[in-house]
């Protein structure tokens, strides 16, 4: 059997989960599914799966098989795209990871345009406040906004963007506006990331950089209930700008302590490390590089 039609019977599979979902997204029967399956893995002499009614799923040997080969699939496709295709244009399925609140405020509305852009193009778009393991998780490409601590991933910063301490005006006539970073310990400041004991945010003075311990009666690992619970007047929250988009233009949330604030955190576009890095993802990140600064 062809070696190539092994292959690609492997990364459907892998790729879908199942036989049967693996045949629908390739157009071949189940059976001949199965037995490209079949024939790889007696060529290899591994399992490349673990099979179940419910479910199949990569066994060890597996992962690192198609770790293995699927850039290189993904090289050949290109490869063939490139002549017989505009090379302006690239198709296949590329998974995109973002934070919830960034992802539905700033990589969202791009979607159209890239797709309008790449019409044979798949994008599946992953949101969540969670690090995503880029590998595990299949992801092509991920936004981040802030630092980045993968050694083993390429980083390209796009943009940059600043930190602002906001409130609501009822917070404010209820609780009073501090003045100073200082004066913050007497308020309720909304701690981002889960935590539940005191939290320090930095500040610039006179003297330099300083922090001040801050606490609160709220705290998430959900940018998206911090802004919540801002809005509905909770408490002083700390933010990347591009994180509240219209919120700074509403008539209720203030920003304060402005002349204190200097930090600024990276939007970066990150991708696994390796050999071959197909044309969709070159494209896209491409995209990506080019709208994302317009947007901050």
């Amino acid at each position: 059997m062809d070696r190539f039609h092994e292959l690609n019977a492997f990364i459907a599979v892998a790729e879908a989960g199942g036989f049967s979902a693996a045949a629908r997204t390739t157009g071949d029967s189940q059976p001949a599914i199965s037995k490209a399956i079949g024939a790889l893995e007696k060529r290899l002499g591994v399992m490349l799966f673990n099979r179940s009614t419910r479910r199949v799923t990569l066994t060890d040997q597996g992962r690192r098989y198609y770790d293995r080969t699927k850039p290189l699939i993904d090289e050949m496709q290109d490869a063939d795209s490139e002549l017989t295709r505009n090379t302006l244009s690239v198709s296949g399925l590329i998974r995109i990871a973002a934070s919830s609140t960034f992802g539905r405020l700033h990589v969202l509305p791009l979607i159209p345009d890239l797709l309008s852009l790449n019409p044979g193009l798949q994008v599946d778009l992953v949101l969540s406040d969670i690090v995503r393991d880029m590998v595990e998780d299949r992801i092509d490409l991920a936004i981040r906004v802030g630092p980045v601590n993968e050694p083993e991933a390429v980083v390209r910063r796009v943009a940059i963007t600043p930190l602002v301490c906001v409130g609501s005006r009822r917070y404010f006539e209820h609780r009073g506006m501090p003045k100073t970073p200082a004066e913050l310990v007497e308020h309720n400041c909304l701690l981002y990331g889960g935590l539940t004991e005191a939290a320090n945010w930095s500040f610039v003075g006179r003297e330099g950089r300083f922090t001040v311990p801050v606490q609160g009666n709220l705290s998430s690992n959900s940018v998206e209930t911090i802004r919540a619970a801002v809005l509905a007047g909770v408490g002083i929250g700390l933010f990347a700008k591009v994180s509240l988009a219209d919120e700074l233009r509403h008539p209720d949330v203030i920003p304060i302590l402005e002349e204190f604030m200097s930090d600024v955190r990276d939007i970066s576009l990150v991708w696994p490390k390796r050999r071959f890095v197909p044309a969709r993802v070159r494209q896209v990140t491409d995209f990506f590089a080019e709208a994302i600064p317009r947007r901050t």
